[in-house]
């Protein structure tokens, strides 16, 4: 009775708190009472749905074609092919979309904290099996950038992750020794200089022949991950995996009622 009552209670604030300072839902605009999850509704967080295409066995990638894998189930896009990453397999969870694309954006840049526990249970709810790993690396942030936002928004993902997988997380050996612009201002060129040796590790003896399961919010070009998925293996780490919440998606694999609902959006990635 107890822990069902300390379960309900932070659902039964939020109530009581609506009663006197009415909110709305950050995606539709609809008034919020008893909703789950801070800031928006039932109806709009159950239309987040995974990633359900045709996918690159290494990276993830969306294949334009839903048969690309029905005779090669391990078939690699070209990028993987042509230039493989360092780590050994990407999972990407989620297109990133709104409403997903709208709470990381409150979650990450507005400091909606209470969005992290929501937002890591759309992960846990969708681990693929295959996840196996001896310990959690959030993708670090550099002082600077931490100091500013005051929180890693990995770090928040990947203790819960980490809960539930029964694993240990480290997130003071892998460091982020140089500052950089932000990832998502720039081209996929600018992202690989603007990272270049931009990653560290204070302890390789901790790592050597660990298999490493990094964290991330978003995947976009892969540059981030990679990076720090080098460093990883340069200090002796075993099999590095990657998970990562939501993927931008580009509009040709995209399904055409997404694309209908999103007639306006002038950008061609969805996502940006």
């Amino acid at each position: 009775m107890a822990g069902t009552l300390s379960h309900r209670l932070p659902g039964l604030m939020r109530q009581a708190i609506r009663l006197f300072l009415p909110a709305a839902c950050a995606a539709c605009g609809s008034p919020l009472h008893s909703d789950p999850v801070p800031l928006f509704c039932a109806n709009c967080w159950r239309t987040i749905a995974p990633l359900a295409l045709s996918r690159c066995s290494q990276c993830d990638r969306p294949l334009p074609s839903p048969v690309a894998l029905t005779h090669s189930p391990t078939h690699r896009c070209h990028h993987c092919t042509v230039r493989p990453p360092a780590y050994a397999r990407a999972w990407t969870l989620f297109p990133y979309l709104p409403p997903l694309q709208d709470a990381i954006c409150l979650y990450k840049y507005r400091g909606k904290v209470s969005l992290a526990k929501p937002l890591a249970r759309l992960m846990i709810d969708a681990l693929p099996p295959a996840v196996q790993a001896d310990l959690i690396m959030p993708v670090p942030l550099h002082p600077s950038r931490l100091r500013e936002r005051e929180f890693n928004q990995s770090l928040l993902l990947a203790d819960q992750i980490a809960r539930h997988l029964r694993l240990p997380v480290s997130f003071t050996n892998l460091v982020r020794t140089v500052p950089s612009d932000p990832q998502s201002t720039l081209s996929r060129k600018e992202r690989m200089k603007n990272l270049r040796r931009a990653f560290g590790v204070r302890q390789p003896d901790r790592i050597a022949q660990t298999r490493i399961l990094l964290i991330d919010d978003v995947f976009t070009t892969g540059t981030t991950v990679n990076e720090c998925a080098k460093v990883l293996r340069n200090a002796g780490a075993g099999d590095i995996f990657v998970l990562t919440l939501a993927r931008t998606v580009e509009t040709s694999v995209v399904p055409d009622r997404i694309l209908a609902q999103r007639a306006t959006d002038p950008v061609g990635l969805l996502g940006g």
